[in-house]
């Protein structure tokens, strides 16, 4: 075999060079690429979702929204079965303190602070349905009134959710709450409020498996705003407010019959 040249082995050093440096360009390229496209990202534009309205992309959310969702996808497994509390920072705040307030039921907090109507109704599949639900606790809006979403959108986003969660399984129980007043001092005054859970009440009566909570009265001040005793910023609960909640919710879980989780034995005394 006949021998390369130095200029012609130079040329191909040059090649090699150039097309190793272009793979390492396209391998980062690719690697940037797979993180943004990460399915518990948010989705870049609006086209081909479902839903209408808002869908938030500030950089906090982003990260917050991406941050649990991956977090949520480790715990797949251990969560299967659980009753689903699905909604935004509302739903979010019950922390550590979801377990413990709905003792011998197992649950899951699929809260995600500041999320709208169509982020929850876009995220179903892999936060919801993953986990083979017994039963989902809905609580979403309160955020597209702030992100200026008209009430009729919203109760429409509200459906698609339930159309969605019916075509999965139509015996799988709903608890569907209210939006809860707030005030129009943080951008959510009480007639828009009012407003979107009319529209939800005229369809909801529609699905068999749903399960109405009034949270709307539950916590109505008399004149269609929150209690600062129950919400000190008008618009989050604090211990009493998830307390009352809690106290709401617990008969309509126990008539569902839903699986206990196994009790832990204690040693026995020596």
């Amino acid at each position: 075999m006949p021998k390369l040249s130095n200029r012609k082995t130079s040329a191909t050093t040059r090649l090699i060079t150039a097309v190793t440096l272009a793979l390492s360009m396209l391998l980062a390229d690719v690697a940037v690429t797979g993180e943004e496209s990460s399915p518990y990202a948010i989705p870049e534009s609006d086209a081909g979702l479902a839903g209408e309205g808002p869908i938030r992309r500030y950089d906090w959310f982003r990260n917050l929204w991406e941050g649990r969702r991956s977090a949520w996808a480790k715990t797949i497994e251990q969560d299967q079965g659980a009753v689903v509390f699905l909604g935004d920072s509302i739903m979010q705040g019950w922390g550590d303190g979801l377990g413990p307030a709905f003792p011998g039921i197992k649950v899951a907090n699929r809260g995600i602070s500041g999320d709208t109507s169509r982020g929850v109704l876009i995220r179903l599949h892999e936060d919801v349905f993953a986990l083979k639900p017994s039963a989902i606790v809905l609580l979403i809006g309160t955020n597209d009134i702030e992100e200026k979403a008209a009430p009729d959108l919203i109760a429409r986003n509200v459906k698609l959710i339930i159309d969605t969660i019916n075509d999965y399984d139509s015996q799988l129980p709903i608890i569907f709450c209210d939006v809860f007043p707030s005030s129009e001092s943080m951008g959510r005054p009480t007639e828009l409020i009012q407003e979107i859970n009319s529209y939800t009440r005229s369809f909801i009566d529609d699905y068999a498996q749903i399960i109405r909570l009034d949270t709307f009265a539950l916590f109505d001040d008399g004149q269609g705003n929150a209690k600062p005793a129950e919400f000190p910023d008008l618009l989050h609960p604090n211990e009493i407010g998830y307390a009352k909640w809690a106290e709401a919710l617990r008969p309509i879980l126990a008539q569902l019959q839903l699986p206990q989780i196994e009790r832990q034995r204690q040693p026995q005394p020596q």
